[in-house]
């Protein structure tokens, strides 16, 4: 892997589908790192996740929607008002939140994660 920051930023950028999902990992909060063995795990809708920089700092919330195209996670209460009055929310990139408590209903997910181990 190249350390030059073009090749980097062209990895990003023409990464497939599958390689985007693991690139937007969110890292564990410590309760959940000690529960899993784990740093980080990637994000899924229904999580609950705080966010760690930014506006929003210290603001927890579930996940909405997953924007892998743009590397975007919507966050339920992460909004702005627009000047015209309406509310529109504000994408938060990835590495400025923390999951809180990940959703662990789906089997599938659980499996990785022992999978991982």
């Amino acid at each position: 892997m190249s350390k030059q920051p073009r090749k980097q930023r062209k990895a990003l950028y023409n990464a497939p589908l599958h390689a985007r999902r693991k690139i937007m990992s969110v890292t564990l909060s410590k309760d959940l790192r000690e529960d899993y063995n784990k740093r980080s795990l990637p994000i899924r809708t229904g999580d609950t996740v705080k966010v760690t920089r930014g506006e929003f700092k210290d603001h927890e919330g579930k996940v909405e929607k997953i924007d892998t195209r743009n590397y975007k996670v919507i966050v339920e209460g992460v909004n702005l008002s627009k000047p015209d009055g309406n509310s529109a929310f504000l994408p938060v990139h990835p590495s400025n939140l923390m999951i809180v408590d990940a959703d662990i209903k789906d089997e599938r997910r659980t499996r990785i994660i022992e999978r991982e181990e």
